[in-house]
């Protein structure tokens, strides 16, 4: 089995489902609601283990009753977690509309532990952003054992710590961030040429773009709700490469992954797995 080490956060999401998302200094009220595991690490952890990985997640978690919470939901999803316990746990709050589309407020946690734990041997890596000191040891471990290793390039994503991945995924916001610029394929052309790896965006449903290509459509579906199928397709597609897929096939095994996640509300419990999909490597 594919050995995949994931590095960074966690998050206990409050998430509400309303009609339309809010907009203007007003109280809303939604139709349903819901207290899930999320965060870019442990969506991607959960969702390449479901996919069939063998992963090891490394992240921080609280020392409060939300942080209890998460540990307990990450201990029945079939990972390895490896968990520095401190502070206080990143929670978020959501609002999920019937279209799909979503809205975070995020709470980072405060206090949290910077050392991470001893990182086991394995096939691949994959790393968020959110813990710095964790995910360039994580990189740093990687090129040590010679085995591919994946940055989301979401938002905040610091350019030393890019520069030491294989691959570069950013979503369309965090690209422009890294860049300063509104357009993607400009913006992708200028991350090219700052950091020596492979880079590339994500963008919902035009699948992904690398720079120099291949660009790979996403399948169309009915997109019921988009939370966590960035992060999923970042754990498809880190699962791909230590599986030593090619380019084109590992985003497209990952556009795959996300597409179907997106056509079904809810956390964990229904991101696919390898059984849904229609190719298995």
């Amino acid at each position: 089995m594919t050995r995949l080490l994931v590095v960074g956060i966690s998050v206990l999401d409050y998430v509400h489902h309303l009609d339309v998302l809010p907009a203007g200094d007003a109280k809303h009220r939604s139709h349903a609601f819901e207290r899930i595991g999320g965060g870019c690490a442990a969506n991607a952890a959960v969702g390449a283990a479901r996919l069939g990985g063998a992963v090891t997640l490394v992240t921080r978690l609280g020392t409060d009753p939300a942080g209890d919470e998460l540990a307990a939901m990450l201990g029945g999803q079939g990972l390895d977690l490896r968990a520095a316990r401190g502070g206080s746990q990143p929670v978020s709050s959501v609002m999920v509309a019937r279209t799909g589309e979503r809205m975070i407020v995020n709470f980072p946690g405060a206090d949290l532990p910077t050392v991470p734990p001893p990182l086991p041997p394995v096939d691949g890596v994959l790393v968020d952003c959110r813990w710095p000191e964790a995910a360039e040891a994580a990189l740093r471990h990687a090129r040590a054992l010679g085995v591919p290793s994946v940055l989301d390039g979401e938002r905040f994503t610091p350019e030393p710590l890019a520069a030491l991945a294989d691959s570069v995924v950013f979503s369309t916001q965090g690209l422009a961030d890294f860049t300063g610029l509104a357009d993607p394929d400009a913006a992708l052309a200028q991350a090219a040429d700052r950091l020596p790896g492979r880079v590339a965006y994500t963008d919902g449903p035009r699948g992904v773009v690398w720079h120099g290509g291949p660009s790979v459509p996403a399948p169309a579906v009915a997109a019921v709700d988009t939370l966590g199928a960035g992060d999923l397709w970042h754990g498809a597609f880190a699962l791909a490469c230590a599986r030593r897929m090619s380019l084109a096939d590992a985003s497209a095994f990952a556009n795959e992954a996300a597409a179907r996640k997106c056509a079904r509300a809810g956390g964990w419990a229904v991101y696919p797995t390898a059984a849904d999909l229609e190719r298995v490597p």
